[in-house]
């Protein structure tokens, strides 16, 4: 019992250094030119939802969406309302992904 608590206690100081190199990264890469694209992007929530489901539907995770939205926000380059919008839109992006394998058996 002890060592699946240290196992997650461990995976979750993972993911986290994970979050902050991530961050780190994007705040050092980040030019003007991605600042400018995520702010058109997330300019309205309306944009911002479909934005982030069309991103979801092309790679198929949105984990990895929501994941790369938050770090987003960490690293100053989206505003919390922006990622709220863009957040939904991953999710929808899911289902949207899920009805187009049912519907065209793709």
């Amino acid at each position: 019992m002890i060592v699946q608590i240290l196992i997650l206690l461990g995976a979750v100081g993972l993911f986290l250094f994970g979050m902050k190199t991530m961050s780190e990264a994007l705040q050092k890469l980040s030019g003007h030119r991605l600042r400018n694209m995520l702010t058109t992007m997330a300019g309205s929530p309306v944009r911002g939802i479909v934005a982030s489901t069309a991103i979801t539907a092309l790679v198929q995770s949105s984990s990895a969406v929501t994941v790369m939205i938050v770090s987003f926000v960490n690293a100053g380059m989206l505003h919390l309302t922006q990622a709220i919008a863009m957040v939904m839109g991953a999710n929808i992006g899911t289902t949207v992904t899920a009805w187009l394998v049912v519907l065209f058996g793709i």
